[in-house]
């Protein structure tokens, strides 16, 4: 009979086990939260989500254990006045989805703490009232019901998470379809193309889109075209400087590119290669190398030596060795290393606008900088043309998805 009550004392009904980690996760979310009234410099309600937060804390604290009636008791007060804290904190608040949402974290989980400390296997679990078969019956309920609400609540708390990536997406799909130049106004109160129409009719997108163009797709392939023979090179031979180098290129990266902006732009005037294509690119190269070899030298180290040197024991010199068994194979790294070359020079701003002082040799960052400006601010376009420019980032990246995958999972393992 000892045994048995050993065993009973280490049986916890499963709703306890899951309060112990929601309500951990439920606080750490509304002290997050809280930055929003600090922004709104709503003070009121920046005391409640305080004295939310300190319920929170309370009741994780108060969780009872076996033979605990009291500890439950206070949990029920506890869980009723975190209840009614967070019904009164959304009466006060606007009646918005936005807020709707942010008070649901403290709604939700002191709903359920009331609801599981309430309900009959807690209760009698906190009583001590544990026959063998009642034992039985809660470890079975809790193999049964554990891994359900694990998943339940990891996958609630990874879609308001991604809530919270899409909701800017959102917000701007909304200003580029809404008439006028606003950042204000319900979502999907009006209804337009007409920002898409003068984005698209007027002749500076289309110029901004073609240097973009031009400028990513020079910087992708002349940066392949020098790192896939360097990051071979530092992965298959041992020579004089080669740790140093491949230190050097880690070493650039530590820096902003901010404090070479200057020397560039010397350099750049002395050649003559302001507002030009070339220009650009160059300094786009100089810039995505040292990620591009590192990330090509990573995956070079795990396709296997012996493969080379069977295709030398069959006649291949190097050049067809590398030209016909390395690339090949390496075929996802390099569509991933072109992507994010190409990104790199898609996205870049601070270059572009510092060695470009002419409205013909504008990229799209730079263009749709011009959009806004402190006379006047054409939000409504400025969102059109941001949508307009991710369209081609998000088709690159559905296209290069399986390569995406494979090129960053290759380097990971080596041998």
């Amino acid at each position: 009979m000892t045994n048995a009550v050993d065993v009973r004392l280490w049986y916890v009904p499963v709703e306890i086990i899951t309060l112990r980690r929601w309500l951990v996760a439920a606080f750490v979310v509304n002290i997050m939260l809280l930055t929003v009234d600090v922004l709104r410099a709503d003070s009121k309600l920046l005391i409640l989500g305080v004295l939310s937060c300190l319920l929170f804390a309370a009741l994780r604290a108060s969780l009872p254990e076996i033979n605990d009636t009291f500890r439950r008791n206070v949990c029920l007060v506890l869980s009723s006045s975190l209840l009614g804290l967070s019904a009164y904190r959304l009466l006060l608040a606007e009646p918005t989805v936005f807020n709707f949402w942010i008070h649901c974290w403290s709604l939700v989980p002191s709903v359920l703490a009331l609801y599981w400390l309430s309900g009959r296997p807690v209760t009698v679990w906190t009583a001590r009232k544990l026959s063998d078969s009642a034992f039985e019956y809660g470890l079975l309920r809790n193999a049964k019901l554990g891994g359900r609400l694990e998943a339940i609540g990891a996958h609630i708390t990874l879609v308001h998470f991604v809530a919270i990536s899409v909701i800017p997406l959102i917000w701007v799909i909304d200003i580029a379809f809404s008439e006028g130049n606003s950042l204000g106004g319900q979502i999907g109160d009006s209804f337009t193309t007409e920002h898409f129409e003068k984005i698209l009719n007027g002749e500076s997108f289309g110029l901004w889109f073609r240097n973009s163009l031009i400028v990513s797709i020079g910087t992708a392939l002349v940066a392949l075209f020098i790192a896939i023979p360097a990051g071979y090179a530092f992965s298959r031979y041992k020579f004089t400087g080669r740790d140093a180098s491949m230190f050097s290129f880690l070493l650039v990266q530590m820096f902003p590119g901010i404090i070479i902006l200057v020397p560039y732009f010397l350099v750049m005037k002395t050649l003559g290669l302001l507002n030009s294509h070339l220009g650009l690119i160059l300094a786009y190269c100089v810039t995505a190398l040292p990620l591009c070899v590192w990330m090509l030298k990573g995956f070079f180290d795990t396709i296997p030596r012996e493969l080379e040197e069977a295709a030398v024991l069959d006649g291949c010199n190097q050049v067809q060795v590398f030209t016909k068994v390395v690339l090949p194979l390496s075929t996802p790294a390099i569509a991933v290393t072109a992507l994010f070359s190409f990104l790199a020079a898609w996205n870049e701003f601070l270059l572009a606008l510092t060695f470009n002082t002419s409205n013909d040799m504008y990229t799209l960052p730079v263009g749709l900088a011009s959009l806004i400006s402190s006379t006047s601010q054409s939000w409504g376009d400025f969102a059109a043309a941001s949508l307009l420019v991710s369209l081609p980032v998000a088709l690159l990246f559905l296209f290069f998805q399986k390569f995406l995958i494979d090129g960053l999972s290759a380097g990971g393992v080596k041998g």
